[in-house]
């Protein structure tokens, strides 16, 4: 991160009437609320570094980190990480239990919040949060010192320092803080391992675990910077280009190479017609496989009703964050046959870590348009995926093609793994990070028997420093990733995922791992057994559906019966609110007479239950 600061500034001397923030807004999102050239960005970062420093803000200090992609929250974020501080990234909408465990994992010193999430974690507003489902914690509250953006709003604590909004200010002008009194004392900070001096922690993202043992991935300075400089190899970008996109970390790569970030208004999600005339003719963009398809729905809707806009994307759009199937880059393709479409893999602990261009996996995936797949990738918020059922072509090995390794990314593939039952081909030893390690002289294969299947282990620049508890426990760092999926590697060196050997459930880019909520689900009253499972989709998103048997069924064999809207299964999805993060709420809920077992170990039989509430999934929300 330190050597981005100093492109920064180096860009604001070379290049400082260029613009490097265009915010847009306004109906539809199609106005421009504001630009900030390189030169007034990058004074705006060095004013608020200094006034956070004034303010008491320590190198090393958390700060939790609850603002939406702008030019005051990327001003903000790069200000923090200027003046020595780390990021937090804590879901707000996580249970309250699960939210304060994280809060006591993390330490934070500092808070950094939006004025409008102040008010809707306290007062009336808290209860029109809690009507929709989501259950804030009064950040208010929090022992910590506060920091706020956008204008004042009851709920603000008394204390906190507001970030000034204004893009550009008078040479000498005071720091972006406006003063207010003294906040209380909050705790001392976390210890620091003493890598820390060489390498700072800059960012820290949890993304699973329970409340007893919250899970956070921590990134350094230098790991950050690694994740930056990939994506910015992903996207092709360069001095001049417009990078559309409400992911920071396609945005600030695309400021490292000169070019423009835009942030469009609303997300692609909330607001997919306005995203897509914001994304017409730029030159890259970052989309979860979701947001394609809602993006994809537009477009073609646009063209089918005859409107007077021609159908035009960006010239480059990489899609991950979750599965990325053959079925919707051809989808994509032929919508937007002008754009070039690419599939990014990777996890939170190491991002990005392989890309695949689409004709590339459409030709691995026979052509044809495939099943949902096994591969996954992860932004600051997931992992890679579930099961893969993609055949790779006319007598060709089953597998879902995620693409090569990126430039200095290593990969090992571990045989001594849970679930290679499961896995389509073969065990065998180790593969090494080059290739030709492999039995053979060709990456992962055995000449004799096929691919060698295992887990994928990854390390490289991107390579997280490790987990938060591991780190502040005074464990060395991560050495590795341990992906939990099951691949191979072709004889061309390519990553292929053929399954993994841990249950998970990507939706959107949420890393839902049952065996966290299950427990809770069957503690709930005339529940015997709770099961989540997650049905893949054709944009390879999945729905999460919640299977429960009644109290006092008989265990039962053969076929379960599955029914929806039971008395039962309303009474579950009303109350699974008080014991879910709201990231792993049910689509669905339906009552089952058993639950299917397999196995030696009589464990459910998710594959089982899949098939059978599949032809219920397209009945749930979208």
């Amino acid at each position: 991160m330190t050597h981005f600061l100093e492109r920064l500034r180096a860009l604001a001397r070379e290049t400082p009437d260029v613009v490097a923030l265009r915010w847009f807004g306004g109906r539809g999102g199609a106005r421009i609320r504001e630009e900030v050239p390189f030169r007034d960005l990058a004074e705006r970062v060095e004013r608020t570094a200094s006034g956070l420093r004034a303010q008491g803000l320590r190198p090393g200090d958390r700060v939790l980190f609850s603002v939406r992609p702008r030019p005051e929250g990327v001003v903000l974020c790069l200000a923090i990480l200027r003046a020595g501080g780390s990021v937090v990234f804590v879901d707000p909408g996580s249970t309250p239990e699960l939210f304060a465990a994280r809060i006591a994992a993390a330490r934070p010193r500092w808070a950094a919040t939006e004025a409008l999430l102040y008010a809707a974690s306290s007062g009336p507003l808290r209860r029109i949060a809690r009507s929709r489902g989501l259950l804030l914690p009064d950040y208010g509250r929090l022992p910590v010192r506060h920091l706020y953006t956008g204008r004042w709003l009851p709920g603000v604590p008394r204390g906190a320092r507001r970030v000034a909004a204004e893009s550009a200010r008078r040479p000498g002008a005071e720091p972006d803080l406006t003063p207010g009194p003294e906040p209380t004392p909050v705790p001392e900070p976390a210890p620091r391992p003493g890598w820390v001096a060489d390498d700072p922690e800059a960012l820290v993202v949890f993304t699973s675990g329970t409340t007893a043992e919250p899970k956070a991935v921590v990134h350094t300075a230098g790991t950050l910077g690694g994740m930056l400089g990939l994506f910015a190899h992903v996207g092709g970008l360069r001095a001049g280009q417009r990078a559309h996109t409400d992911q920071m970390f396609l945005g600030l790569p695309a400021l490292l190479a000169g070019g423009t970030w835009e942030i469009p208004a609303r997300t692609p999600k909330d607001d997919p017609a306005a995203f897509a005339r914001g994304v017409a003719g730029a030159d890259s963009s970052f989309l979860v496989p979701a947001d394609v398809t809602a993006l994809l729905d537009v477009l073609e809707a646009r063209g089918v009703d005859g409107g007077a806009e021609p159908v035009v994307g960006p010239a480059v759009l990489a899609v991950g964050a979750a599965p990325v199937t053959a079925a919707l880059l051809e989808r994509g393709r032929r919508v937007l046959p002008g754009t070039r479409w690419i599939a990014v893999y990777g996890a939170t602990e190491i991002l990005p870590a392989a890309m695949t261009e689409a004709d590339e996996k459409i030709a691995a995936a026979g052509g044809g348009a495939a099943s949902a797949s096994a591969g996954g990738s992860a932004s600051a918020g997931g992992a890679a995926s579930a099961v893969g059922t993609a055949s790779a072509g006319s007598g060709g090995p089953r597998g879902d093609l995620v693409g090569r390794p990126l430039a200095g990314i290593g990969v090992r593939i571990d045989t001594a793994v849970v679930g290679l039952d499961e896995a389509p081909g073969p065990s065998g030893a180790e593969t090494g990070d080059a290739p030709g390690d492999a039995p053979g002289g060709e990456p992962g294969t055995d000449p004799g028997d096929g691919p060698v299947v295992g887990e994928l282990v990854l390390t490289g620049p991107s390579l997280m420093a490790g987990y938060l508890s591991d780190l502040d426990a005074g464990k060395p760092r991560a050495a590795e990733h341990r992906t939990g999926d099951l691949a191979y590697r072709d004889a061309d060196g390519r990553i292929v995922l053929v399954g993994r050997n841990r249950d998970m459930i990507i939706r959107g880019t949420v890393n839902i791992y049952p065996g966290l909520f299950e427990p809770r689900l069957r503690d709930l009253p005339g529940v015997a057994d709770a099961v989540m499972v997650g049905v893949p989709m054709p944009d390879g998103d999945e729905r999460v559906i919640l299977v429960v048997t009644p109290e006092g069924a008989a265990p039962g064999v053969g076929t379960p019966r599955v029914r929806a809207d039971t008395e039962l299964a309303r009474a579950v999805a009303d109350q699974a609110g008080r014991v879910l993060d709201h990231g792993a709420l049910p689509d669905l809920v339906v009552e089952a007479s058993h639950v299917p077992l397999a196995g030696r170990s009589r464990k459910p039989d998710r594959h089982a239950l899949v098939d059978l509430v599949s032809p219920l999934a397209g009945t749930v929300r979208a």
